[in-house]
């Protein structure tokens, strides 16, 4: 009966853990309505918001002098376009338009779309529907600054990082009539997915300029196909939160409520998916503060940030400066770049046993060097960790198997009785001094484990694309041949033979199904995963199997 329970416990959580990965699926995909959310800015000095065509037109609250707002971008130019600057480094290929210097395409070279074709490289950002996602910047007012809206000039329309050079520098120029001009550079580094993105203002008339920096995204949102989910959408850094999810739901329905959120000055503003990010990082000594909206032509979600109010004085120069990150979720990395930007590495809530889990994985990894033999590696100190807690399960187990034959005398002398069968199987486990729930309480304590592991297995892009051993070329994908998933099937139903039979012929049927129903659930998952299952099984048979052995005096 306690066995009975014990697989029950693992398959509801399964269940729930499915349940929740489709609830986030539909939760995500409903119809987008044009629904806004206003921004209040205050500051010492002249304050201005970023453009309309991101924001609703809403008033705003004045300090200093007044600026006039932005046009509004028309449904014909919803994502105008001029001329494209190919750039190409050791790690990227990308495409800048010169309609307001955005980053409009991205491939990452080192992370091929699939492991079959190692020539066609992953791209992150794209300006065509359906999945569109592009990086912006400018600089307010657009009376007198150049916004997104703006057109560049370029003395160059390609770019490459030679075998030899450190960094690579594109330098993007604009000015108007009254004796302003922008220097829009960006500088790529070699080995560095991190992009210093400048805006070097010239101010050459007689007057002082006033402006403001501010950094973008604009994507859409497409349904997640597959049986995994994981998040994407907006991600924030604020003072109360260090990672909050700004979910695309937020965005359409008006729920990101700014004036809950002070001026951050080590805050970034994300755009996240499964394995990688895009992410606006301003200098820490700045406070930062963002806004949302939802652009109805083209259903784009808009999530950025503004900087304070700078004063550039006559005849003089000024740098706004802010960092653009954009490829892998690299923990480590993301954490040197801004506090808790590792965090969108999500593993959920439970985090705090989930990168311990990460940091021990990828420790072992650093030993055998292979990520297949690292996971077979923790799973065995896991499994370590948890011996006496599941050999208080096994001997729970192996006890009810010994009182099989009396348990069916007695399911044959109540019959119906329920009463009467379960009054006499409480006596007879207080004689034999046997708990009934002995054995749920260590699977109750793994189970957080397990979560945490799946999701770490899941969510880390060191484990995406990497091989195995035969025909496992990618532990981040299903076994293509669905190998593993049978060898999981296959221990699942020794495990039950091991186990006490239960006595209703229901519940019986009900375990004989379950090692094909979770046969069927691992056939979609990754294979890392699948992998961490079957070693976990055969540990636990081969536990169980001594016990029972030791105790039953047969298997």
């Amino acid at each position: 009966m306690d066995n009975i329970r014990l697989i029950l416990v693992i398959t509801l959580s399964f269940i729930l853990l499915m349940m929740y990965q489709a609830w986030q699926i539909d939760y995500g995909t409903r119809s987008p309505r044009s629904v806004g959310s206003s921004t209040t800015v205050t500051s010492d000095s002249a304050t201005t918001s970023p453009p309309e065509s991101e924001l609703p037109n809403t008033p705003e609250q004045q300090v200093g002098p007044a600026t006039s707002a932005l046009p509004i971008t028309t449904a014909q130019q919803w994502l105008p376009s001029e001329s494209r600057i190919f750039v190409e480094t050791d790690l990227f290929k990308l495409k800048i338009d010169t309609k307001g210097g955005d980053i409009r395409q991205v491939e990452l070279s080192d992370y091929p779309i699939e492991i079959k074709t190692p020539d066609r490289s992953f791209q992150l950002l794209n300006d065509e529907l359906p999945n569109l996602f592009i990086a912006q910047s400018g600089l307010l007012p657009e009376q007198s600054a150049p916004t997104h809206q703006a057109v560049y000039q370029s003395d160059k329309q390609s770019y490459h990082l030679g075998e030899k050079e450190d960094s690579l520098e594109v330098k993007l120029v604009w000015q108007n009539d009254q004796g302003l001009q922008v220097n829009k550079i960006y500088q790529f580094h070699r080995g560095s997915y991190v992009i210093t993105v400048k805006h070097v203002v010239n101010n050459n008339s007689n007057q002082p300029w006033q402006g403001q920096l501010y950094g973008q995204f604009q994507r859409t949102e497409v349904p997640r196909k597959g049986f995994v989910y994981t998040y994407t959408g907006g991600a924030i850094s604020s003072p109360n939160k260090l990672y909050e999810k700004i979910k695309f739901n937020d965005i359409r329905e008006g729920r990101f409520n700014k004036e809950n959120r002070s001026p951050w000055a080590s805050g970034w503003a994300a755009m996240i998916q499964h394995y990688f990010i895009a992410a606006w990082i301003p200098p820490r000594e700045q406070e930062y503060k963002y806004y949302t909206n939802l652009l109805t032509q083209g259903n784009r979600y808009v999530l950025g940030l503004y900087g304070p109010t700078q004063t550039v004085a006559p005849h003089s120069e000024y740098d706004f400066e802010m960092a653009l990150y954009i490829g892998p979720k690299l923990q480590h990395t993301l954490a040197k770049l801004a506090p808790g930007l590792d965090l969108t590495v999500d593993y959920g809530w439970l985090w705090f046993i989930a990168q311990p889990l990460f940091w021990a994985l990828e420790y072992i990894h650093q030993g055998v060097g292979n990520w297949g033999w690292a996971i077979i590696i923790l799973t065995v100190l896991i499994k370590l960790a948890f011996f006496h807690l599941s050999a208080t399960s096994y001997k729970s187990m192996a006890n009810m198997r010994r009182l099989q034959p009396r348990l069916a005398a007695f399911k044959e002398r109540y019959g119906d009785d329920r009463e009467g069968l379960n009054r006499a199987l409480m006596e007879l486990y207080k004689k034999e001094k046997i708990n009934p729930l002995g054995g749920c309480l260590p699977i109750l304590v793994q189970i957080p484990v397990f979560i945490s592991l799946y999701w770490v297995l899941l969510e880390s892009v060191e484990l995406r694309q990497v091989g195995f051993i035969f025909w496992l070329h990618d532990l981040s994908s299903p076994d293509p041949y669905f190998v593993l998933p049978l060898i999981m099937g296959t221990t699942m139903l020794l495990q039950h033979f091991l186990n006490p039979a239960p006595i209703d012929p229901v519940q019986q049927k009900v375990m004989m199904m379950l090692p094909i129903v979770f046969t069927v659930f691992f056939a979609f998952f990754p294979s890392g995963l699948v992998l961490y299952w079957v070693v976990n099984n055969i540990l636990s048979i081969t536990q169980q199997w001594v016990i029972t052995k030791k105790i039953a005096g047969h298997v």
